[in-house]
């Protein structure tokens, strides 16, 4: 991961760090996590020629701003754990900006899907606090539109414990190698 820098939204202050070149992937960390934690996916999936964005925060405004000030103007935006319900938002909020919505994880309480956009679900298999159970009932609540990879073990934090399997399943889903 790039060094970690900090942006400044509407007198907030958003850490984010950005790393390669390419086609771009935002990841919004899980709400009390640290970019560190998603260090390790992000380095590998740069290595297959995505420019990875991970950033801090709670708010879909944040993610947007951050985008408009590194001149990115269409990406995959994630999210890992409550990440993927800021990324969600986004995606309806945002629709022109956002090419598919990857959920590292599916939170329980989420908004809805927007309307045309893919979704890849990457999640544990013994994950608690976003039970593989969520991940499949997205994806038969919008068969087609939603796709389901899950990673044997790792528990809530599998990005980083099975950060190669994890950043497979994303390079293989988007075909961007």
């Amino acid at each position: 991961m790039s060094e970690k820098q900090i942006f400044t939204a509407a007198g907030r202050s958003v850490a984010f760090a950005v790393e390669g070149a390419g086609p771009a992937l935002v990841i919004v960390a899980d709400q009390g996590s640290e970019l560190a934690g998603l260090a390790g996916l992000s380095h590998l999936v740069s290595e297959a020629d995505f420019r990875v964005v991970l950033i801090e925060t709670d708010r879909a405004e944040d993610v947007v701003d951050l985008l408009d000030s590194l001149d990115i103007t269409d990406a995959w935006i994630g999210g890992h754990g409550s990440g993927g319900v800021v990324a969600r938002t986004i995606a309806i909020e945002n629709h022109d900006r956002v090419n598919g919505v990857l959920l590292l994880g599916v939170a329980g309480e989420a908004p809805a899907l927007a309307e045309g956009i893919p979704v890849l679900v990457v999640q544990a298999s013994d994950d608690e606090v976003t039970p593989p159970a969520n991940g499949e009932a997205l994806r038969d609540s919008a068969p087609g539109l939603v796709s389901v990879v899950t990673i044997d073990g790792g528990g809530h934090q599998f990005s980083e414990t099975r950060a190669g399997e994890t950043a497979w399943a994303i390079e293989d889903y988007l075909d961007w190698d």
